[in-house]
């Protein structure tokens, strides 16, 4: 059993199931597991088999369902086949989590070459659209559910050398706000998770370097870096019956980045 919340809504999943992108590693993986464990039975979404099979594993260790499904989710017509497989092996679709996101490169504004501009947008941003278009309207249809945008601080603060990820960030808060305001009388919610700095695998030559370390969490009243299990705890909150009343918020987990 979960926490009790407010008048007396349960901090679980129990019974609800969810589609997780970007799950076989990181923060999407952590809240796949995390999922489970709250007793949701869990759609695994990431181009890596074999990854996606170790969480699958993990998933059915914590005694839930778990459907893999190998897809890439900037390809539109792979989105579609993935979301009727996904409603076929779970029988419906309660909460999506848009996680799938990140940046391979590092580059001043003025040398952004404009496929790398356009990589960055379709990975952070274009899936997150194209996913959600496509299990929107089963969740309009039953009237109720859950959309877990997973954004990032990046979408609040200035990113120097990163202007792709921090533009597509930016955009998918907005995105959330504007779907937040469009589902509401349908019954479907939608919030924004913004993680801070994540010790993952993809930012790893920065926690890595203990300088770069150092200049990275400067601007973090917490002074260190946050685990990606740290994330799951708001993610369940956010698909869960206690966030009943939580629409189109961003919240974000950054140690207190954004308090400055």
């Amino acid at each position: 059993m979960g926490n009790a919340g407010p008048h007396g809504a349960v901090i679980d999943l129990a019974g609800k199931t969810a589609i997780v992108t970007g799950a076989s590693r990181g923060i999407g993986r952590a809240i796949a597991v995390g999922y489970a464990a709250a007793g949701a039975d869990v759609a695994l979404i990431a181009r890596s088999p074999d990854a996606l099979a170790e969480v699958g594993e993990e998933v059915q260790r914590a005694g839930r369902r778990a459907v893999v499904l190998p897809c890439d989710v900037t390809d539109r017509d792979a989105v579609r086949r993935m979301v009727d497989a996904a409603v076929r092996g779970l029988g419906h679709i309660d909460v999506l989590v848009n996680n799938a996101g990140g940046t391979a490169f590092r580059a001043p504004f003025t040398e952004v070459r404009h496929a790398g501009w356009d990589k960055v947008m379709r990975l952070n941003l274009d899936s997150i659209v194209q996913v959600t278009q496509a299990v929107g309207p089963h969740l309009l249809e039953r009237g109720s559910g859950a959309v877990v945008v997973v954004s990032s601080v990046a979408g609040q603060v200035a990113t120097p050398e990163l202007t792709p990820y921090g533009a597509a960030k930016a955009a998918a808060i907005s995105l959330t706000k504007s779907l937040a305001a469009e589902w509401a009388r349908a019954g479907v919610r939608v919030n924004a998770l913004c993680p801070g700095w994540v010790a993952t695998e993809l930012s790893r030559a920065l926690w890595d370097d203990e300088e770069l370390s150092r200049q990275t969490l400067g601007p973090v009243p917490m002074g260190r870096w946050a685990r990606p299990e740290e994330m799951v705890g708001p993610a369940i909150f956010l698909a869960s019956d206690a966030a009943s009343f939580v629409t189109g918020q961003a919240l974000f987990v950054d140690g207190g980045m954004t308090v400055w």
